[in-house]
């Protein structure tokens, strides 16, 4: 329960993936009580290993890695829900007025709501391998995994023909596969490709198979051929998940793309903040956990009660000692009991006693 009695809590983030659970984990740590609302699911947990990540050991799956961040945001204090949000809305004036988030049968009075719904990878029709085992999304993240091995690009698009050449800076096996469509890349691309050892491969792929370890090894083609690639990037764009987005009137940077922010996150809503792939910048775990922080940070300075201003000391008087400190209750025993309290781990029958 928030400070402020009029709130079920000062934070609610929506999404559970790096760039929300790192929101909610500063802000919980700076004071805020903060709900997070997780459908489950997203980029990051289907990653078989964790690439780029410092501190991180490959042999960690996208699972494990959130849930290890799940466990630490709670363990501060937030409150963790498996769940859907139907709804954000405005409850009166933005921002002081607050937001509804409402998530299945439960509807919550918050001051404040961090976006962090992410997009989903479109994804080119089958035969195809297991993601993360010669499918993958994500460049700069898995380009490392192909040095010296030969690699496709799916698509038809500008995209997929500049990812096949950038491939070239870690591979001499590169093709482009347009599955049978019409390539789309600019005139400008086409001379580039063609000066570039890239193979453009327009027939339909018929079938796939795989190596003992369950990779791709290779794909045949409909007029018989068959190509050997130990893995491979589709480009066909991504869908947003900015249903909640549009419903809050959010400016997006174009009209499917990304939300637009600045550069802690506030978008053009007073109140309501956007994190992670469901803004614009590097689809990247590491990103994703600073814009989190930033997040986290500007969201503590929208909300802290004190320094008070000159103003507000004019209208609501010195600060007393009553009135300090700022923080619920339930935040107070929790950080006061926890490992990483200054004093030591104290339990809560002590903690509320010196309440």
């Amino acid at each position: 329960m928030s400070a402020n009695a009029e709130f079920d809590y000062d934070v609610a983030v929506v999404g559970g993936g790096p760039a929300g659970l790192t929101a909610a984990l500063y802000a919980t740590r700076l004071g805020l009580d903060t709900l997070v609302v997780n459908r489950g699911g997203g980029r990051a947990a289907m990653m078989q290993d964790t690439h780029n990540v410092i501190g991180v050991t490959e042999d960690t799956s996208g699972a494990e890695f959130l849930q290890t961040a799940r466990e630490q945001v709670e363990s501060y204090g937030a409150d963790y829900v498996r769940g859907y949000v139907d709804d954000v809305a405005a409850r009166g004036d933005v921002p002081d007025d607050g937001f509804a988030v409402s998530a299945g049968d439960d509807d919550h009075a918050v001051r404040r709501v961090v976006l962090a719904t992410g997009f989903s990878d479109e994804r080119p029709d089958p035969p195809l391998p297991p993601t993360g085992r010669g499918l993958h999304y994500c460049l700069h993240c898995d380009a490392y995994m192909f040095v010296d091995e030969p690699v496709y690009v799916m698509g038809a698009g500008d995209a997929a023909a500049h990812v096949a050449m950038i491939m070239l800076n870690f591979t001499d096996e590169v093709d482009v596969l347009t599955r049978g469509a019409d390539p789309t890349w600019s005139d400008d691309t086409a001379e580039m490709l063609e000066n570039h050892p890239v193979d453009v491969v327009h027939e339909e792929i018929a079938s796939m198979n795989k190596d003992d370890d369950g990779w791709l090894a290779s794909f045949e083609f409909e007029d018989g051929s068959v190509r050997e690639y130990r893995g491979g990037f589709p480009m066909y764009g991504s869908d947003y998940h900015a249903e909640l987005a549009d419903a809050l009137g959010l400016d997006r940077v174009d009209d499917d793309g990304e939300v637009a922010v600045d550069d802690h996150g506030r978008t053009s809503v007073d109140g309501v903040y956007a994190v992670g792939d469901l803004t614009p910048g590097h689809n990247q775990i590491p990103v994703a956990m600073g814009e989190g922080a930033k997040c986290g940070i500007a969201l503590h300075m929208d909300l802290r009660e004190f320094p008070r201003s000159t103003d507000d000391i004019d209208e609501l008087g010195p600060v007393g000692a009553d009135d300090v400190p700022a923080i619920s209750a339930d935040l107070l025993a929790t950080a006061v009991a926890h490992e990483g309290h200054a004093a030591g781990p104290r339990d809560e029958a002590d903690a509320a006693a010196d309440d």
